[in-house]
């Protein structure tokens, strides 16, 4: 079967663990101190306004970021309370508390738990920034441009310095494993630990590629609005949040359909580049966990349509 003919899934990394989520369920896979694997799955509920919504182009992005946050939410949770140090394993400067939190952060940097906040903060700042060089840069080009230039150095050093911390850094590598599992299970490779590691840990579906094109779509949405005075340029920008959102969505979407075309495949390798920061190459151990999980879904959706086909 090829990749386009399968059915879309998507995940996202969690507290030593991985998430994965389909059409009827969503499932979560944590490795607990003793080596065992512990799940947690949620059923998809239909929502008939929702699912309207999802067909309408430049909208349906908005609304799979609103579910995706809601549901990324208990399953971090989920993770984040069954996250256990190891027996005689001390922290380096932080407690326990805050361990637990710096690793949600972490896993909400790829992912969407927190995302229409830190879309505010990774707005107003640039573009604070970029108008206190106005002296420097007066035209309304040469603004635009530099407010995306704090804007991606503003992202790219955020990801950087969180993924130097041991805690995050196991997030970025569940991340990676979640993304080999896709890549292998979309190639119609078998999904054993040995098959998945060949596969690449970036993939064009992902999160990082989707907040990456947001700085790109600004861009040059921000062209077609006034930058002065500061308070418009300030409204404009989050007003348009919305919009960028879904322009994003529809990028994304789109470079994705293009991904085995030669000549248009390089549309969306701006997102896989900043994914070489967002994951890191997993263990087996890892990547053990993140088939596990990928299984237990693909059983849970196997029994729902066998239900379904019943009734």
């Amino acid at each position: 079967m090829k990749q386009m003919d399968k059915p879309l899934y998507g995940g996202q990394a969690v507290i030593e663990g991985v998430m994965f989520a389909g059409k009827t369920h969503s499932v979560t896979a944590v490795r607990r101190n003793d080596g065992t694997i512990e799940y947690f799955s949620l059923p998809r509920r239909a929502n008939p306004t929702l699912a309207a919504f999802k067909k309408i182009p430049f909208v349906r992005g908005i609304i799979a970021i609103i579910e995706a946050s809601a549901n990324g939410a208990k399953h971090l949770q989920f993770a984040s309370e069954r996250y256990e140090v190891a027996p005689g394993e001390e922290q380096e400067a932080v407690e326990e508390s805050s361990s637990k939190l710096t690793l949600i952060l972490g896993a909400a940097a790829i992912g969407v738990l927190s995302f229409l906040f830190a879309k505010t903060i990774f707005t107003l700042i640039p573009a604070l920034a970029a108008a206190s060089f106005k002296p420097l840069v007066p035209g309304k080009t040469g603004q635009i441009l530099l407010e995306g230039v704090f804007k991606l150095a503003l992202l790219l050093g955020y990801i950087y310095f969180i993924s130097l911390t041991p805690l995050v850094k196991r997030v970025f590598q569940y991340h990676g494993a979640e993304h080999k599992v896709i890549n292998a299970y979309e190639a119609g490779w078998p999904l054993t630990v040995e098959h998945v590691q060949r596969a690449s840990r970036l993939h064009y579906r992902c999160g990082s590629s989707f907040i990456l094109f947001t700085v790109i779509v600004g861009l040059f949405l921000y062209l077609f609005v006034p930058t002065d005075p500061l308070w418009l340029r300030i409204v404009n920008r989050l007003a348009l949040i919305p919009v960028v959102l879904g322009v994003s969505f529809e990028v994304l979407q789109f470079t994705n359909k293009l991904r085995d075309v030669p000549l248009l495949r390089w549309l969306g390798y701006p997102g896989l580049w900043l994914q070489r920061l967002t994951t890191k190459e997993p263990d087996d151990a890892q990547v053990e966990v993140a088939i596990a999980s990928f299984q237990q879904l693909l059983q849970l959706e196997a029994e729902a349509e066998a239900k379904k086909a019943a009734q």
